[in-house]
């Protein structure tokens, strides 16, 4: 009782301190308290990341918005690159940078057992930020083509990277509670379904230690805070670009007879494009052609010599994959033919593979997750059909798992709901809670990896 007593911090507070006996007495009681108040929150594993995160979130909001005000656009993410491999090299960890261009690889072996690989994308998209937030960003910087844009992270990137780092700094500082090999990658050129692929011919896999599993999470921004989701199998699609270069005969608009109108031709091609999905494409199967870009002529009276066209096709299954682009090339030599045109220049780049999570890594993710985050919070998400080069490191042969994280308030998302859809991801005026959907994800993300990695003791017993 008197114990008890003497450990209540206002009891202490009370304590005599007149001389130096009374305040050595003071000190060592004082600690004697601090280790009990702690007891209940330091408890071992996963329990005790909440309370971790109650000391370190102040630090990793500090660093989030620091990224979302610089951010870089892809294949440039250089100065992103080197923040991130300082975060990581004073957790404590092994850091190589320059990996498939800007990516980090960062290595931390702890003893016996299995290898996972934990990662976060680095890039920002060409979007002038509109949140008017005070730490929103205001870069403009020059694309490929030399054209001057606005930068911003409107894909959650940075609290990708954030939440990795936090992740990291938590791992590094509790190593008796895994073991084996963790792999913290920052990757670059998502946005432009480059990156992972540019890092595994890098030698990802084979210059460091190859991953057992491989996880990773993406934010929501229809999905509020506190929310997590998942899905086994397909849960983001093929996605391919295409460009088409229509070629004509220009002249003047007063002697269409004189021309070949490549414009014509190209309208045409928009309709006959549409036919795919609908009469070609089994209804089960998903699949997208959309014609985001149309570009012809230069004046009311001038018929150019051609017209440009730029799609986005989105697929699951490899053979749909498939029968889309070769379908998109039949029709449009043939709408080219049937015109006496020149042949069309047909190019497909940025190509994505789906993602297909492992369903067996998955259920063994999502059941760590419902435990995180309780029923109530947790549900299996719905297809999407936009893209993710995660699914690279699947298709190298290792088992991945992706899952949803929300981020944006269920109060904003209700208001949203009296007026309009909330502002999607790759929205100018998308941003994320960040304080809170970090105290969600770090937690979440490293209760994941001690049960993929779990101690000694636990993975000695078959735990």
């Amino acid at each position: 009782m008197y114990m008890r007593k003497i450990m209540q911090p206002e009891w202490i507070c009370k304590w005599p301190k007149s001389d130096m006996f009374n305040q050595t007495k003071f000190a060592v009681l004082a600690i004697f308290a601090a280790a009990a108040c702690c007891c209940p929150v330091a408890a071992k594993g996963p329990a005790a990341a909440p309370a971790w995160m109650a000391a370190n979130v102040e630090s990793l909001v500090e660093l989030y918005q620091t990224l979302h005000q610089a951010p870089e656009l892809s294949h440039q993410e250089e100065q992103t690159a080197a923040r991130l491999a300082k975060e990581l090299k004073v957790a404590g960890y092994t850091v190589t940078t320059g990996v498939g261009g800007h990516g980090v690889v960062a290595v931390m072996k702890n003893g016996p057992g299995k290898t996972l690989l934990l990662r976060t994308d680095l890039d920002a998209l060409p979007v002038v930020e509109e949140t008017g937030l005070p730490y929103a960003s205001k870069v403009r910087t020059k694309d490929e083509r030399g054209a001057t844009v606005g930068v911003m992270h409107a894909c959650g990137h940075d609290l990708h990277m954030t939440n990795i780092v936090g992740v990291a700094r938590y791992l590094a500082s509790h190593r008796d509670e895994w073991s084996g090999t963790l792999v913290v990658i920052g990757q670059p050129a998502e946005e432009r379904g480059q990156g992972a692929r540019g890092m595994l011919e890098d030698g990802l896999f084979s210059r460091f230690p190859r991953p057992d599993y491989a996880v990773a999470l993406h934010v929501g921004a229809d999905l509020a805070v506190g929310k997590l989701e998942y899905r086994p199998g397909y849960s983001a699609a093929n996605v391919d670009s295409v460009d088409i270069t229509i070629k004509g005969r220009g002249g003047h608009g007063s002697a269409p007879d004189t021309t070949i109108d490549p414009i014509v031709i190209a309208a045409r091609l928009v309709l006959d494009l549409q036919t795919i999905v609908s009469r070609e494409i089994k209804p089960i199967d998903p699949a997208v052609i959309t014609v985001g870009s149309i570009h012809g002529g230069s004046k009311h009276n001038i018929i150019g010599d051609d017209c440009k066209l730029q799609l986005t096709v989105r697929s699951y299954a490899p053979e749909v994959r498939e029968k889309l682009l070769s379908a998109i090339r039949r029709k449009t030599l043939a709408a080219a033919a049937s015109a006496g045109a020149p042949e069309p220049v047909i190019e497909l780049s940025e190509g994505t593979p789906s993602l297909f999570n492992d369903p067996e890594l998955t259920e063994r993710v999502a059941t760590t997750l419902r435990r995180i985050a309780g029923d109530e919070n947790f549900a299996e998400s719905k297809l999407s059909m936009g893209g993710e080069d995660f699914s690279e490191y699947g298709l190298a042969g290792v088992p991945i798992c992706m899952f949803r994280l929300g981020t944006v308030d269920q109060q904003r998302l209700d208001a949203f709901k009296e007026k309009d859809v909330p502002p999607p991801l790759h929205s100018s005026l998308y941003y994320p809670n960040a304080e809170a959907s970090l105290r969600v994800s770090v937690p979440a993300m490293v209760a994941v990896a001690i049960d993929l990695l779990p101690p000694r003791d636990s993975a000695a017993s078959g735990e």
